[in-house]
């Protein structure tokens, strides 16, 4: 999913925010919920989130065998390809989702959600 400011999107799962505390710390009285559905519009697109650790391993692991995999002896080659290949589902759902980014949202009911992970947000 591609976000970029201006673009309409809905939340696609209920967001508990935090707790609404009164008078004395630690009271807590309850806490804001934001429903699924709940419209609003893109003001900014913020940095990409990190890589998972299995995305990043396999890079490693495939780099590794690209550069120096025609010199290991066969079981190692070969304990190396079976790693590579436990990781090839982990990079293909990573290729096809594409980069995530948090964004700032401000809903129709006046709240801003700022630093949002776009996988809470569907395109409207």
């Amino acid at each position: 999913m591609t976000l970029k400011e201006g673009r309409r999107v809905g939340l696609a799962e209920d967001l508990a925010i935090g707790e609404a505390v009164a008078g004395e710390p630690g009271a807590v009285v309850g806490f804001l919920s934001l429903a699924a559905g709940t419209e609003g519009t893109v003001e900014r697109v913020d940095g990409e989130l990190p890589e998972k650790e299995e995305v990043r391993e396999y890079r490693r692991l495939k780099a590794l065998f690209e550069d120096y995999g025609h010199t290991m002896p066969a079981a190692s080659r070969e304990r190396l390809e079976a790693e590579i290949a436990t990781l090839e589902p982990e990079w293909t759902a990573h290729r096809e989702q594409g980069a995530r980014v948090t964004v700032r949202v401000r809903l129709d009911n006046g709240f801003v959600l700022d630093g949002a992970h776009q996988d809470v947000l569907t395109l409207l």
